[in-house]
């Protein structure tokens, strides 16, 4: 009796020293699993540091970058981030490339991969359209790059039904195709968009859109200019945040003869050269107050000639025909200030049509109206060069506007990057 109980208890302690020696080879060799983890772990980046890294990434990989954890996540969608990102991106020329389709599922995608801004506000067809056989154009939202001295051709993988009718800070006021009158504004970029009520509606020939950000509120503020049935032209603005059409009083009567020029925002207004030909003046509407001016231009506004931004100052590009010089005026702001000549561009060709400026480099882009091939003028070089572009089909200078792809939204974020 007495040896099987020694037995068993002599069994127990084998057992149990066993069981402390397979634990202590298991804790040893957890740590040093843990070790060799912290070796291969990156060393702790200041937030500096990390945010010089990721600002510069491309906009596709900041797109997936931003889901790696949570600390990256607050940083790149920080307004912080967003406008260092912004300050850093060149201008680029966005546009549309047309594409028949036929509905009902004209605003369904023909790819998986690419996004549909019509499919997204309404994901299913409505009944009234499935028996509406009318032929669609779609568009393929697409942008040109300045490169090099060469034009590259880029697509965002997304489509639409209606038109751009401006942009702002890298985002686009879109035609609601869905809602006759109503418009969309969207970043291309992060796909984020918003419906808009419709507001007058009025014949394309007579009407104007601008598209702004009111620096002293921070809001961004769609313009409206049209003409009404007894030719006075009207104006209603609408801002992002309340997303209400408004009335304000419109320009002087008689100022406006076409619309066909795009404003340019600039110097804290919205700027619109009101004549086809020979104007003596532009119109100006100031974001914040929403009042209208005209501007008494140092020439006469011909058919080559224009208004664009550069450096956040309205530019007046005027042509001299008997001596082939281009002279470009600077206004730089709206209270007692004149313009004044910047610069001249000697033994230049008469149908350069200024297009828009280079946020970066600086260079201002011309396009020649023979054959729309573009230029760039080098301001420190005093160069015209022609720019070399793909073969193929290529957008005509109607539907080619300034932009800037970036991560800018129209909402207010805080500057979270913990």
């Amino acid at each position: 009796m007495a040896k099987s109980i020694g037995s068993r208890n002599a069994n127990l302690l084998r057992l149990v020293e066993e069981r402390a020696l397979s634990k202590k080879v298991e804790g040893k060799k957890v740590e040093e699993e843990h070790e060799e983890q912290q070796e291969t772990v990156l060393p702790y980046l200041p937030k500096d540091c990390m945010l010089k890294i990721l600002i510069r990434l491309p906009l596709q990989s900041l797109s997936s970058t931003k889901f790696v954890c949570k600390p990256w996540y607050n940083m790149i969608t920080s307004d912080n981030f967003v406008d260092v990102h912004f300050r850093r991106s060149e201008s680029v020329l966005i546009f549309q490339k047309p594409v028949v389709s036929r509905t009902p599922t004209s605003y369904q995608p023909e790819k998986s991969n690419t996004f549909s801004v019509e499919a997204s506000l309404q994901p299913r067809p409505s009944y009234s359209s499935i028996f509406d056989n009318r032929v669609k154009r779609k568009f393929y939202i697409q942008f040109m790059e300045f490169k090099g001295g060469k034009i590259e051709t880029e697509r965002y993988n997304l489509c639409c039904l209606g038109k751009i009718r401006a942009t702002c800070n890298g985002l686009i006021l879109l035609d609601n195709d869905l809602k006759k009158g109503g418009l969309i504004v969207m970043n291309p970029v992060t796909r984020k968009l918003i419906a808009l009520p419709a507001g007058t509606i009025c014949r394309p020939h007579n009407e104007s859109f601008g598209f702004a950000l009111n620096e002293v509120t921070g809001d961004y503020k769609v313009v409206h200019l049209f003409r009404d049935e007894l030719g006075y032209v009207s104006c209603e603005t609408l801002n992002l945040g309340t997303r209400k059409w408004r009335e304000v009083n419109g320009p002087a009567f008689g100022v406006f003869g076409w619309f066909g020029y795009r404003p340019i925002s600039a110097i804290g207004a919205l700027h619109w050269v009101p004549q086809i030909n020979h104007s003596d003046c532009i119109v100006s509407m100031e974001v914040n107050s929403e009042k209208f001016q005209t501007i008494s231009l140092p020439k006469s506004c011909t058919t080559h000639d224009g208004i664009v931004e550069m450096g956040g100052f309205l530019c007046f590009v005027a042509h001299d025909y008997q001596e082939l010089n281009i002279d470009i005026w600077i206004l730089k702001g709206l209270c007692n200030e004149a313009w004044t000549k910047y610069h001249r561009i000697t033994r230049s060709v008469i149908d350069m049509v200024p297009h828009f400026c280079l946020r970066i480099s600086g260079d201002m882009v011309f396009r020649r109206d023979e054959d729309g091939s573009f230029y760039a003028y080098d301001f420190t070089h005093k160069v015209m060069t022609k720019i070399e572009r793909e073969k193929g089909w290529f957008p005509s200078s109607i539907s080619c506007l300034p932009h800037v792809n970036s991560l800018v939204s129209w909402e207010k974020r805080q500057n979270v990057c913990d």
